[in-house]
């Protein structure tokens, strides 16, 4: 059984060493920081601690100040409060702010040893009660991965599943976690056979099945657009519905969620197919057609996304026959962060404002090439928590706060999610195929059919053709494509990274989520 963890903050720790090494003693493992930034930093690099004892009084930023940044890292994370002060205004904002516990100095050893096993019975009851919820749900998810499912159905087993990962992320039930783990394998194989048989007819039927890329603005956000509440489409690349998951609670402290909906990402599940028609509202193809100045190919030069702006007006003004008051913003460093932070109130103005931020994505693709990302997003749940805990922090939420104080309509939505790869495919193509890992476009390819999603006639799917034999080939489940050549070396360089472009319930399932200020 793994050793209970114990966060310990106290300017004056050296003072506590004969409780510290009580609890050693009885087989828990206590960390000891002296200031409330150390805790906060602590609970923010992915660190798992099972309880907090957290001094009211320290320098810096004093134990509520702490504990408020703390839960909102991890808000069922249990913390315990030592303080000298009795004063009942320090218990109370102490007990709102939802401290599992509390103690007045000075404390013995049997004190927290009580305190322990009361806070830690009360989580393994919690663990066996989500695991033994799971174990009867377990059957049921089976069979209906078994049975014909219909989009509708996969939208929902898949919010099921995300919804059993964050139960058991909070219940720290490994077994489970592992179980689940497999389950959710098993279900993105029956997927990948799913969108293997049904994508080619959603291409050539588009008002069939789920919204998808090129109608989600005309379906889920055109018909929402009011003159008298001005609407904030807030576009954030990469973002799964488990992300969405945790950054919601943060949401709803001034937003009020008035409907969770989701949409289907086109293929390739790429930034420069799914969100240019996101913002076209028409497929690949018929952009390179009817806007080729707009259009980069994927081996060209040259940024891919650079005329999202201008695609958004066109659609605008097609669906609207007039121009209706609206502005774009592509927010991709800290600096243009913090300038819509100063100016959000500008939003007000326009009927539609639309924001894109590129923050899930760079985190993304830094993990693959920073090795202390991964150390710090090693697993779904640490990069669900580094997700939850940039947003907190970030000049975007600052920014949602402030125009939360006004009447306005907030919709997040994403183009595309991403999977945690960790099956190797080989593919052997030439200098002009394509380098993304879920997905190559080239003349001549070489691969395994039965790892891949192939289309020998790109028309048919809504996707330019840069030559006439020209194939697309999509990555099935965590697979990622590998040159021959270097095999091992981008083998152990990729392997367990996020990337996108493929099939997958996490890459191709989308939320978008409509919301209203509380104000």
């Amino acid at each position: 059984m793994d050793k209970i963890r114990i966060l310990w903050a106290d300017d004056e720790i050296d003072l506590l060493k004969p409780q510290v090494m009580f609890l050693e003693s009885k087989g828990y493992e206590v960390v000891m920081v002296t200031n409330g930034h150390d805790a906060v930093d602590e609970c923010a690099t992915g660190n798992e601690f099972d309880v907090v004892f957290l001094d009211e009084s320290m320098p810096g930023i004093n134990g509520l100040e702490t504990l408020t940044r703390i839960k909102q890292i991890n808000p069922n994370l249990p913390i315990v409060m030592i303080t000298k002060n009795e004063a009942e205004t320090v218990m109370e904002e102490a007990l709102g702010s939802q401290i599992t516990d509390y103690l007045i100095k000075p404390v013995n050893p049997n004190q927290i040893w009580l305190t322990l096993k009361k806070i830690l019975d009360n989580k393994r009851l919690v663990r066996e009660k989500t695991s033994s919820d799971y174990q009867q749900e377990f059957r049921q998810i089976f069979m209906q991965l078994q049975s014909g499912m219909d989009y509708i159905e996969w939208a929902e087993i898949y919010q099921k599943i995300i919804s059993w990962e964050l139960k058991i992320d909070h219940s720290n039930s490994n077994e489970m976690a592992d179980i689940l783990s497999q389950q959710k394998k098993e279900a993105n194989a029956a997927f990948c056979k799913y969108i293997s048989g049904i994508y080619p007819h959603w291409m050539k039927n588009p008002s069939e099945g789920p919204v998808k890329s090129f109608n989600l603005l005309r379906e889920k956000v055109f018909s929402h657009i009011q003159p008298e509440c001005p609407t904030i489409l807030l576009v954030l690349d990469n973002l799964r519905f488990d992300q969405w998951k945790v950054i919601e609670p943060i949401l709803l402290e001034r937003f009020k969620l008035q409907n969770e909906d989701y949409f289907f990402s086109i293929l390739p599940t790429a930034t420069q197919y799914s969100r240019n028609a996101i913002f076209a509202g028409m497929m690949p193809a018929d952009i390179e057609k009817q806007f080729p100045q707009y259009w980069v190919g994927d081996i060209e030069e040259g940024g891919k996304n650079n005329f999202e702006a201008e695609l958004l007006a066109a659609q605008i003004k097609k669906v609207f026959r007039r121009d209706i008051k609206h502005e774009y913003f592509k927010i991709t460093q800290v600096q243009a962060a913090r300038q819509l932070q100063d100016n959000i109130f500008n939003c007000l103005n326009n009927d539609l404002t639309v924001i894109v931020y590129n923050f899930i994505d760079m985190l993304s693709h830094a993990r693959t090439e920073m090795e202390v990302l991964k150390e710090l997003a090693g697993d779904e749940k640490a990069y669900r928590s580094l997700t939850r805990s940039w947003f907190a922090n970030s000049p975007l939420w600052a920014a949602l706060e402030r125009v939360s104080e006004k009447d306005v309509k907030l919709i997040i939505t994403t183009d595309h999610g991403t999977i945690r790869v960790n099956t190797p495919v080989k593919v052997v193509g030439d200098r002009e195929t394509t380098s993304n890992l879920r997905y190559k476009v080239g003349k001549n390819l070489q691969y395994d059919k039965k790892n891949v999603l192939e289309l020998k006639d790109p028309g048919q799917a809504g996707l330019p053709r840069p030559n006439v034999s020209s194939t697309y080939i999509f990555a099935k489940e965590d697979g990622f494509f590998l040159y021959p050549n270097n095999y091992n070396h981008y083998l152990n360089y990729y392997k367990n990274t996020f990337q996108h472009g493929g099939i997958s319930l996490e890459e191709m399932i989308c939320p978008i989520m409509h919301l209203r200020s509380k104000a």
